[in-house]
């Protein structure tokens, strides 16, 4: 089995008001410079091979760090990146109930399935998700390490499909997850993402590092 670690990146200057940035390229703040800079000593401290991370730069600057501390490259990869909240980009939960207030209520029943207005799918993000995570353990292999820094609901949704839980759950199972704390699975050398659906193993999940 191979073992993923599975973290937020740092803090964003969107982080106080609640916004959704989605796709949008927020920067860190000073706070979550320091809290990639925790994630960096904890991770000299596990079995890590290999070191992912979105195209976004405020999880490339989180994963940056761990990497450096490592001694190994950053695999930087556009498949990892959060899902994108359409008219919701930008915006906090108030700002959208005023807004687009029907489908903010369909989004918050069913929020893999039913996606904000513009927005991606629950479905098709983690499907992208789990593609770039069947290679990153193919590089791993069957007993190495990965830590990944992404996005707290790509996070959430991969989470789902590979324990084999609804998309739509996602919220209520794992109601949220803080910046660069770990969640871990254990999971097997698959060689289509197809293989890493239900087959998954919860070894911890939104442990501190600091």
């Amino acid at each position: 089995m191979t073992t993923v670690h599975l973290t937020r990146h740092g803090e964003t200057t969107w982080h106080a008001e609640n916004r959704y940035a989605g796709s949008s390229d927020v920067p860190l703040t000073a706070r979550g410079r320091e809290q990639g800079d925790a994630l960096a000593r904890w991770a000299a401290t596990a079995a890590i091979d290999v070191v992912a991370t979105s195209d976004l730069s405020r999880a490339v600057e989180t994963g940056d760090a761990a990497a450096k501390m490592l001694g190994v490259n950053v695999v930087i990869d556009a498949r990892l990146r959060e899902v994108h909240f359409g008219a919701g980009e930008g915006r906090t939960r108030a700002e959208m109930a005023e807004l687009f207030p029907e489908q903010l209520a369909a989004f918050v029943d069913s929020p893999a399935s039913s996606p904000l207005p513009g927005a991606e799918s629950g479905t098709a993000a983690v499907a992208r998700g789990l593609d770039a995570l069947a290679d990153l353990i193919r590089v791993a292999g069957p007993d190495g390490g990965v830590l990944v820094v992404a996005h707290s609901t790509l996070i959430r949704l991969v989470l789902c499909r590979v324990l084999g839980l609804p998309l739509d759950d996602y919220r209520r199972r794992f109601p949220g997850l803080a910046n660069t704390a770990v969640t871990t699975v254990e999971l097997p050398p698959a060689a289509e993402a197809a293989g890493l659906v239900g087959a998954g193993a919860l070894i911890r999940f939104n442990a501190g590092v600091a």
